[in-house]
């Protein structure tokens, strides 16, 4: 079996990243190396690499145990210990019996190779418009999984047969070797070379798995996203993932949405946030001016003396909330434009203006103009 590499060195991140840059890192390689994307050789090897790091590091008690044991700490030899002062802890091992096990082999004689076993979890990322993140939709997603061979059932005989106890181990999926420890000659264990751990010769192989029971395929399901689902949420598909293995149940889907940015709104949860150009003219008199809302154009009285960054809201004209009821409020902020041209009555109009409130502006007009005068 191959040795485990890093995870820190899998994802190209160092040991001091924040969960964020992890997964940031772990999004970008999976959707690099996924299957569906990149038919190149060995891809489908690095996205199941990326996978098995993300699953240290992207669980913080796994990647606590990693960080403290290494990669032994994933495998049972010196992980899951108390400490000192804990259950029966010994410093900063696990026990006498984690100590020992990593000589002996652990408790595999205490796992079934024949039991059950859920299969893996998948991450599909599904890009959303910013409208669509507000008001949901219904879509047909299509991926590749590790799928159950309909032709042999899972079992990885061919059919009219079944697979036999291995003649090696017995059933137990390990056999004892004796290996040179510092503490002398000893028994230990490791994985049946015949049935490589399952317990289980195949003599007549399905002659479409090749006798492996599952196989990768196309598979296409049906999401109906919510509205109000935002940027990093995920939703879960029960039974979506890969085959299980020894009649166990199919893993989960996990979608990861990310949404697009809207050019003219701001989001925070189920609020959103617009700026509204007004005029000079009608921030002092006042005025009725339409704006944008996700749910369509309404009307928004400005009062007489607006300031410009006074902000209005406009209630349930936000988005759904995701884990509630109703809809977030819209919160519009006004901006006072100034106007860049003026033509000759608009000039004539603000030095009325400006003379019948005692003032007197000279930025009228050109230099030569003004040193003239």
């Amino acid at each position: 079996m191959a040795e485990q590499r890093d995870p820190y060195e899998v994802l190209g991140v160092s040991k001091d990243a924040s969960a964020d840059e992890i997964k940031k890192a772990y999004r970008k390689l999976s959707k690099k190396y996924h299957p569906d994307l990149n038919h190149d050789e060995g891809a489908e090897e690095k996205f199941k690499e990326v996978n098995e790091a993300y699953d240290i590091l992207g669980d913080e008690q796994k990647k606590a145990q990693y960080d403290q044991y290494g990669s032994m700490g994933q495998d049972g030899g010196f992980g899951g210990g108390q400490g000192f002062g804990g259950q029966g802890g010994f410093g900063d091992f696990g026990g006498f019996e984690d100590i020992f096990g990593s000589f002996f082999g652990g408790n595999r004689a205490q796992q079934n190779p024949n039991a059950p076993r859920q299969g893996r979890d998948l991450q599909y990322e599904m890009h959303l418009t910013f409208e669509e993140a507000i008001f949901g939709k219904k879509t047909t997603i299509d991926y590749t999984r590790e799928a159950q061979c309909a032709t042999c059932n899972g079992s990885g005989a061919k059919p009219g047969t079944s697979p036999k106890t291995c003649s090696k181990c017995g059933g137990r999926g390990y056999v004892s070797v004796q290996r040179q420890t510092p503490l002398g000659r000893v028994m230990t264990q490791q994985e049946c070379d015949v049935c490589h751990g399952t317990g289980k010769e195949i003599t007549d192989k399905c002659e479409t798995c090749h006798g492996v029971g599952h196989l990768r395929q196309k598979h296409a399901v049906e999401v109906n996203v919510p509205a109000g689902v935002e940027e990093g949420n995920q939703m879960r598909l029960q039974g979506q993932g890969e085959a299980g293995k020894n009649g166990g149940p199919y893993g989960d889907l996990y979608i990861i949405f990310t949404v697009e940015p809207s050019k003219i709104y701001q989001r925070d949860g189920a609020d959103i946030y617009l700026d509204q150009n007004i005029s000079f003219v009608q921030a002092s008199l006042g005025d009725e001016v339409e704006v944008k809302t996700v749910h369509g154009k309404v009307s928004l009285t400005i009062p007489a003396g607006t300031q410009t960054n006074t902000t209005f809201r406009l209630r349930g004209k936000g988005a759904p909330r995701l884990h509630g009821k109703g809809n977030g409020d819209e919160r519009v902020t006004v901006k006072v434009v100034t106007p860049t041209k003026l033509n000759k009555k608009q000039k004539e109009a603000l030095h009325a203006f400006a003379a019948a409130s005692g003032e007197k502006p000279t930025g009228d007009g050109s230099f030569f103009d003004r040193f003239k005068k």
